[in-house]
């Protein structure tokens, strides 16, 4: 899986601190925190048919990362809301966007890591691109060798832009020839892969990891909830590779795949011995919510 440059992108029009660049003149300074030291926090989006899909709950993670990490001159969530419709009204886009947040901890006055050395505020980029979910409709995975950051090193509730820790656990899956890789967590349990979060479905119940090494996702809470509020079974546990394995079926979770099932992992196939896809129904249901729910963009 590798996306593709998509020609309409080409003259978009990209945020950054309240003014409007074209693509080829998008661009921050190299004195910005997120050029010295990946010192930025991010959220992924999704517009669907005008509406802005989980924007209350992405703002929510967005300010708590910040926060935890002490950043000063935040903007507070309703300018950020008017910063990413601003960008969605001016590239004209309406449906099929993912948008990519980011709000570092802005320029510092000299290199270094000190962040007294930021004096200026936050950086705020909205990048919107025409983009549909970026995985096929079936994927594989392998084991990574590369164990998932946890709260006694980098906590994973901080939605961090420091993510050299999955890139390594992609590149031993492009080397592999999968899509993803496994990330387990350090007592051996699987936390989730290198940009999603996991799930295993085994005799009509859904089981997730907890949320302890892994991101606590929004679809994933989203497909939680699913599952609680139509009576299907849904577990948070520890889980093994071969609970993942042997299960029914196994499928990821993100904004910027939606729901993907999973095929194949190190090699076994994933063989549904059910005779029914619960899968199939929790899809039907998110489906629907993403037709129903989001933040409408104002218009002029």
């Amino acid at each position: 899986m590798l996306q593709q440059y998509n020609p309409k992108n080409e003259n978009i029009l990209v945020y950054i601190n309240g003014q409007l660049y074209p693509r080829q003149e998008a661009r921050i300074s190299v004195f910005d925190s997120a050029v010295q030291g990946g010192d930025a926090v991010w959220e992924g989006l999704r517009l669907y048919k005008g509406r802005v899909f989980c924007l209350g709950r992405h703002l929510r993670r967005l300010q708590e990362s910040a926060h935890a990490l002490m950043f000063k001159g935040v903007p507070d969530s309703e300018a950020i809301a008017e910063a990413i419709f601003t960008t969605l009204r001016a590239n004209g886009m309406r449906d099929g966007v993912h948008i990519r947040l980011t709000l570092t901890r802005g320029e510092k006055i000299t290199s270094g890591m000190d962040p007294r050395l930021n004096q200026s505020g936050c950086t705020l980029i909205v990048l919107a691109e025409w983009k549909p979910p970026v995985y096929p409709p079936e994927i594989t995975l392998i084991t990574s060798s590369v164990r998932r950051n946890n709260p006694a090193f980098l906590d994973s509730k901080i939605h961090h832009n420091n993510l050299l820790n999955n890139i390594l656990a992609k590149i031993e899956a492009n080397l592999a020839g999968a899509d993803a890789g496994i990330m387990l967590d350090k007592d051996g349990f699987v936390a989730e892969t290198n940009d999603v979060n996991l799930f295993c479905i085994r005799k009509g119940t859904v089981f997730t990891p907890h949320a302890d090494a892994c991101l606590p996702g929004i679809t994933r809470s989203l497909v939680i909830g699913i599952c609680r509020n139509h009576g299907i079974p849904v577990q948070e546990k520890n889980l093994s590779l071969t609970e993942f394995y042997t299960a029914d079926e196994v499928f990821t979770t993100g904004t910027m795949g939606e729901l993907t099932k999973v095929r194949e992992i190190d090699g076994r196939t994933i063989i549904n011995r059910s005779g029914t896809s619960v899968l199939d129904q929790i899809k039907g249901h998110f489906r629907l919510l993403t037709e129903q729910e989001g933040t409408v963009v104002p218009e002029i």
